[in-house]
């Protein structure tokens, strides 16, 4: 009997008193500990989401090997009796394995971090939470023109990580360098909307300009790259037989790209229309 049951013995019991208590003692710390986190003056409150899932998965991790060491006897006998389920059970914990192995990954590379904005297999957002298995984020969108928040959650499995190429758009951290599109018919005055849109970016963008090239020179030395200019550029391109794009290229702050490109495209279509009357 006590083959067909491995945990049917006399520890049994013991066991299950040295688990909860585990448990109720890695819970109560986790907790303690959150909630001091919670009550610090963090300088973002990114930087607080991210310790309070670092204590979280850290007290997982805690509580799995505590489990594992209470119970390492009984799972030894319990893998001996069910090697005839073994390419079962293979096959049936693939995808927890292999997200498992995309969480370390996320992990080990340092892929992203919480407030990230990032972008796998078509689905764009803000990191808000990392977890052993999944990383949630707050979708952006519709397209990729847009900055704003859909008011949904993506949970994605970390085996997406192990697989598809990532896009991190907050990898130069505070600063980056943000594109909008200004189509214009092919007989329009591109000359002039080009002066405009320059003339809009570094209004906008001027108060902070130098700081955004200082922060991306540091970025671009860290990496070993030559830094990029951040003066606000405009490209010409023709995507279409009778349509001009004016692709202009500006600093933003990451966590404010959409707003700043809102600012310039407005005060743009202010310089137009007063040039225009």
């Amino acid at each position: 009997m006590d083959r067909i049951f491995p945990f049917a013995d006399s520890s049994t019991a013991g066991n299950l008193i040295a688990s909860l208590l585990v448990m109720v003692a890695v819970a109560v710390a986790y907790r303690l500990i959150a909630a001091r986190i919670r009550r610090t003056d963090w300088h973002s409150a990114e930087v607080g989401r991210r310790w309070v899932v670092m204590a979280r998965n850290v007290a997982i991790l805690v509580a799995v090997f505590a489990l594992f060491v209470i119970w390492a006897a009984q799972l030894r006998t319990l893998a001996l009796s069910m090697v005839g389920f073994a390419v079962a059970i293979g096959l049936i914990t693939k995808e927890l394995a292999m997200c498992l192995t995309g969480g370390v990954l996320r992990t080990g590379s340092g892929m992203f971090d919480i407030g990230h904005r990032i972008e796998v297999r078509g689905l764009r957002g803000d990191v808000v939470d990392m977890k052993m298995l999944t990383t949630t984020i707050l979708e952006i969108g519709p397209g990729h023109a847009s900055q704003m928040y859909t008011g949904r959650a993506l949970v994605l499995p970390n085996a997406l990580f192990l697989s598809e190429p990532l896009l991190n758009e907050s990898y130069t951290r505070d600063y980056a360098l943000h594109t909008a599109t200004v189509p214009l018919p092919a007989d329009a005055d591109w000359r002039r909307a080009e002066r405009h849109l320059l003339a809009a970016a570094a209004e906008v963008c001027g108060e902070y300009l130098e700081v955004a090239g200082g922060h991306i020179r540091r970025i671009a030395r860290r990496e070993g790259i030559d830094p990029p200019s951040v003066e606000p550029t405009v490209t010409v391109s023709l995507p279409e037989s009778g349509r001009i794009d004016l692709v202009l290229r500006f600093p933003a702050p990451s966590r404010r790209k959409g707003e700043t490109e809102q600012a310039v495209l407005r005060r743009y279509l202010d310089l137009e229309t007063a040039a225009g009357a």
